[in-house]
């Protein structure tokens, strides 16, 4: 596929032929629509626009990896609101 193709893709309305079935998680599926929502867009375009990603970047468009230990802490720590610092200005978390 060229890449003047996969550029016109989502322009195409002709196009869409073809369906994408997935069963996930009622409780992801719910938080991810909403951020969806909040960015103006719906299921369908997301789903178009991760396509049309793999298929300009020949992959996935983002790195997969398993976090290691100290990341997980840190996203559960995160997550749970602890050891968490507050600045007061974007100068003061450049100084910390």
């Amino acid at each position: 596929m060229s890449l003047d193709n996969v550029l016109q893709m989502p322009h195409n309305t002709r196009m869409k032929t073809a369906a994408v079935h997935s069963r996930i998680q009622p409780e992801l599926k719910e938080q991810a629509e909403t951020i969806l929502h909040r960015l103006g867009l719906s299921p369908t375009e997301a789903i178009r626009l991760f396509y049309t990603q793999i298929a300009l970047r020949n992959g996935l468009p983002f790195d997969v990896a398993i976090p290691n230990e100290e990341t997980v802490q840190a996203l559960e720590d995160s997550r749970a609101g602890r050891d968490l610092e507050r600045f007061d200005s974007v100068e003061g978390l450049f100084e910390s």
